[in-house]
């Protein structure tokens, strides 16, 4: 029976998926979304949305049938068993969440110097932001749990206003608006390029996975597990969808391009002038510092796990200043990740990094459809969709972004083999 004071509401539930998605993904990308898709961006977002939906419910039913604050990692387990393909992907699932981890920090370094100048150079002012972020994030996970989670509950708050803010005051900015024109059909990319599009943006869903973990403490489960995930989603994807609608139609194609790595701060400005782009700029930081600061406890715990799950060596439980070393090596990851990767590559990566571990998942989903009492068409269709959608991502890459395709596949391959190499040592010990 669950302790009254540790419960969650289905409002809590709801605002855990959203502030997960709504973190600084969409900072991070609108701007490399519209120069793959250009005025058809809405539609991109929807392509990625309708595949985060139908993972939605693949996930659903799997957490009230295996409620466990493993989420993920439990999933695949369930529906592969403790070997080397499961372990493989939980520790692609570790490698994602460093990967989000630097797309935040990336987006932190890139609006930042539109506030403060620390030297002549904006690109050496991004290096010292995106460290200095990382840094301080860190500095909190190792003080107190308690501060890191009271950040993240005000940072949810106001980022969602700013953000509801900019849609409502965007949409009636668009009346009269020439640029509005850009929204026409005839100014969108091929359907090839918009569903890359949606692809490579796909980071921006990347969150609502998180619910799964606190599924043991939500009151009324079997009420409230599914509502949660498409509530959270649902609204995610048409927040998403007039966002991109509003900055498309407010800012033309060129401007989009010069602002690609701030768009939103950019987007605001004709709207209510400079303080429109401080306010979104300062919403950028606040929703990019809190997400660091949550997935840096998020990325600890899934190494945590795998280790306990002997997927990962034992000594990732070991501790380092009362917090699991786990924590420290995924700082270090994510510094050089940040600092040495652009934009694009690391989207690249932690879209393809989901959208595997998604097509997993739908397809655990299937497999366990009678015990999880599930859809085995919607769990199929999920699993065909994400890994299309991967297929479609590496490929249309390739021909842009060679280097974010070969981390990407460089990082999953190594994952395997490391994981196939750990087991084989632990196998030979054994013996």
């Amino acid at each position: 029976m669950k302790n009254s004071k540790d419960s969650i509401k289905l409002k809590d539930a709801i605002a855990i998926g959203i502030g997960g998605m709504v973190g600084g993904g969409i900072f991070a990308v609108l701007g490399l979304a519209v120069s793959l898709a250009k005025g058809g961006t809405p539609i991109a977002f929807l392509f990625a949305g309708i595949i985060a939906l139908f993972t939605a419910y693949s996930y659903s039913k799997l957490s009230l049938s295996f409620p466990d604050r493993g989420g993920t990692v439990r999933f695949v387990n369930e529906g592969f068993g403790k070997g080397i393909f499961s372990g493989g992907i939980n520790n692609v699932l570790w490698i994602s969440y460093i990967i989000m981890l630097s797309l935040y920090a990336s987006a932190f370094g890139s609006y930042a110097p539109n506030l403060i100048s620390i030297t002549s150079s904006k690109a050496i002012d991004t290096h010292i932001f995106v460290s200095g972020v990382i840094l301080l994030a860190t500095l909190i996970n190792y003080y107190s749990l308690k501060v890191v989670g009271k950040i993240e509950s005000l940072a949810v708050f106001i980022k969602l206003f700013i953000l509801l803010a900019f849609a409502g005051i965007g949409i009636y900015g668009l009346f009269g608006n020439a640029n509005i024109s850009q929204l026409n059909p005839t100014n969108w990319e091929c359907p090839f390029l918009l569903l890359t599009g949606g692809m490579v943006i796909f980071v921006a869903y990347e969150g609502f996975e998180l619910i799964a973990n606190a599924v043991p403490n939500l009151e009324n489960p079997k009420k409230n597990v599914s509502r949660a995930y498409f509530i959270s989603v649902g609204f995610v994807v048409l927040l998403y969808i007039i966002i991109a609608m509003v900055t498309v139609g407010s800012l033309s194609f060129d401007k989009i391009a010069t602002a690609k790595d701030y768009v939103l701060a950019a987007a605001a400005k004709p709207m209510i002038g400079q303080i429109g782009f401080t306010i979104m700029t300062v919403a950028a930081l606040i929703s990019t510092f809190s997400a660091i600061n949550a997935t840096l406890y998020g990325g600890s715990r899934v190494s945590y796990e795998l280790a306990e799950d002997d997927e990962l060596p034992h000594s990732f439980t070991d501790q380092f200043w009362n917090k699991p070393i786990g924590l420290l090596i995924t700082v270090i990851l994510t510094l050089i990740t940040a600092n040495f990767l652009n934009l694009e590559s690391i989207s690249t990566s932690g879209s393809a990094g989901f959208l595997l571990i998604f097509a997993v998942v739908n397809y655990v989903s299937y497999k366990k459809s009678e015990k999880i009492k599930s859809s085995k068409t919607i769990g199929l269709i999920g699993a065909i969709l994400s890994i299309a959608a991967f297929v479609v991502l590496i490929v249309q890459q390739s021909t842009s972004n060679l280097l974010g395709v070969s981390i990407s596949l460089g990082i999953i391959c190594l994952c395997f083999i490391a994981e196939w190499a750990y087991k084989k040592k632990v196998s030979k010990t054994e013996q």
